[in-house]
Formats: C-alpha cells, sequence, structure tokens
C-alpha cells in the first residue's frame, strides 16, 4: 500500500483567495493556512479533501474581522502541528520573530518538525539546506504578491516528501 498524502499551503490572503489558488490547493487531501486571512469568505473557499487546518496571522484579530465573525477568528491557535506519512508539518504566521523571521530560528524552536511553514513576509521561500525544511508560500491574494499570487503542493509519503511552488501572474 502506498501512503501517500498532498497538502496545499498558502498564506497571506488578506481578505481576498485568488481563484487560481483555491483551485489548486481544493485538489488536495489537507490545507495549511499560515494566517493573516482576514475573513471567513476566505477559509469558507478551502475545501480540502480531509481537513483544514489554519492559524491567526498579526491581522487575524477581532478587531479586523466583521463583527459577526469574531467568533471565527478567536479560534484560530498562534501555531498548529499536522501529522503525515513520514513525518510533522508545523505552521505558524511568523510575526513573533519580526519582519524577517529567521530559519535557524524556526528549526530551533520546532526541531522535532519536517517541515515549518510559515507567512507574514509574503515573499516565497523554500529552505531544504537543513532540516526540518522551511518553507513560505508567499501570498495568496493580492496584497504585495510580488508578482503574482502563490502556494505550495507538499506530496507527502513514508519515504520521501517533494513541494511543488505553484506561482500565477497578477491576475
Amino acid at each position: 500500500m502506498h501512503n501517500s498524502v498532498t497538502v496545499g499551503i498558502l498564506s497571506d490572503s488578506h481578505g481576498y483567495l485568488d481563484p487560481r489558488i483555491a483551485q489548486t490547493v481544493n485538489q488536495c487531501d489537507y490545507i495549511v493556512h499560515a494566517g493573516d486571512i482576514f475573513n471567513a469568505q476566505v477559509l469558507e473557499q478551502l475545501k480540502p479533501g480531509k481537513k483544514l487546518v489554519a492559524v491567526a496571522g498579526n491581522n487575524d484579530h477581532t478587531s479586523f474581522w466583521k463583527k459577526d465573525e469574531a467568533h471565527i477568528v478567536r479560534t484560530l491557535p498562534p501555531r498548529a502541528s499536522l501529522e503525515l506519512p513520514g513525518g510533522l508539518l508545523v505552521v505558524e504566521h511568523g510575526h513573533r520573530l519580526g519582519n524577517h523571521p529567521d530559519h535557524q530560528q524556526l528549526r530551533s524552536d520546532y526541531a522535532a518538525a519536517r517541515l515549518i511553514v510559515y507567512g507574514h513576509t509574503h515573499h516565497r521561500a523554500n529552505d531544504q539546506a537543513a532540516e526540518p525544511w522551511v518553507v513560505n508560500p508567499g501570498a495568496s491574494g493580492r496584497t504585495r504578491t510580488h508578482g503574482g499570487p502563490s502556494c505550495m503542493v507538499l506530496h507527502a509519503s513514508l519515504y520521501e516528501w517533494k513541494i511543488d511552488t505553484v506561482a500565477f501572474n497578477e491576475s
């Protein structure tokens, strides 16, 4: 039996999820959103096969969300993890580490993980120079996309993990 799953990884929607990103990640078994979601509409567009994992970004607090969505933003944890075939994925927004989160600090904080996902910077990063790997999928909406919205897809099995970056042009 081949135990393999896919994980759609996105961040920094800022209230708008590019439909091409939604289409890409919704084909996955799991979806991980690394924060700065901004409203329930973004979360409602995410329909993974198995589970959605979302964390709060620095802009995910009740004063930025609509009043009738405050109960949703309050449930978003600052960090989360997902047990996958072959290892643990950990996600946080990254803002606690300033404007440019240090990958070595993240590795130190989550040494038991195989993959650490963060957002906040809106800049894509796929750092596989050491374990755990550290990735930032870039921005999935319209805000500071640096050329266009992007996401990542993790293919995880017991024996191999592979990350594809999916980037689109500005719409």
